[in-house]
């Protein structure tokens, strides 16, 4: 009698998620409100599958409360350029440990690429985009890679280039959430207040965006919220939402 074939072991490398896929859920959720969303796709489809990605930045913990209050444990991820204003260090230990998070998760630029690319440290001053690429966009590669999905907590009114930020897109074969997309400043504001929730300390100090410390500079008043990042550089974006950077493994001298 004849033995069954043997069957050959294979890697799935279909994307999880496709464009179909972040077109559904965004006509599922059209009109839902933004807490009963994330209550309903964290403790389904999507729970043990998404991370959420925080720059502890100056609206930062909005979203945040709002997953803490969903799921506690889920993977929160920061990456730590080693550029970072020490206020932002501090604000992230200050405020993951009040709302309650149990798995932070930091990620740094791989030394070999820094000792290869950035030896110096001042990439950021003659080429924002690689050092971008260097310090932000590999490391949060790496930090995805056991995911489906991801949350982030892009606006759309933070600048033109989000202006039509939809609640889910596909980023990489990875669905990602943008549930704030539809917020304003006036509702951030609120939410802070409603629940007393803490602010950065540099906000007050002019900055109401915030992310390396050579690449942010103050807003001066009727300044788009963004002016201060990259100011004098034609870069409204650090590389890891809408813009083109090199794959992993190609160079960046």
């Amino acid at each position: 009698m004849a033995k069954p074939a043997r069957l050959i072991d294979a890697i799935d490398t279909a994307p999880a998620f496709v464009q179909a896929d972040a077109d559904r859920l965004n006509a599922r959720f059209a009109g839902a409100g933004t807490a009963e969303m994330l209550a309903e796709l964290l403790t389904t489809e999507l729970k043990g599958r998404i991370a959420i990605v925080s720059s502890f930045g100056a609206e930062s913990a909005v979203l945040l409360h709002l997953v803490a209050n969903i799921d506690k444990d889920i993977p929160l991820i920061f990456v730590n350029t080693q550029k970072m204003f020490g206020e932002t260090l501090a604000y992230r230990d200050a405020l993951s440990e009040q709302l309650g998070y149990t798995d932070l998760r930091v990620f740094r630029p791989d030394p070999y690429d820094l000792a290869a690319a950035d030896k110096t440290g001042l990439r950021w001053s003659y080429d924002p985009d690689g050092c971008c690429d260097l310090r932000k966009v590999r490391p949060l590669r790496r930090a995805l890679q056991p995911f489906d999905a991801w949350i982030s907590g892009r606006k759309g009114f933070q600048a033109k280039t989000r202006e039509a930020l939809p609640r889910f897109e596909i980023d990489e074969g990875r669905l990602k959430l943008n549930p704030l997309a539809d917020w304003d400043k006036a509702r951030l504001d609120a939410y802070f207040e409603e629940h007393k929730l803490p602010r950065h300390p540099l906000e007050a100090q002019g900055y109401p965006s915030i992310g390396c410390s050579p690449c942010t500079s103050k807003v001066l008043p009727g300044e788009d919220p963004r002016a201060g990042r990259w100011r004098g550089w034609d870069k409204v974006e650090c590389g890891i939402h809408g813009q083109e950077s090199p794959e992993p493994d190609e160079p960046v001298f």
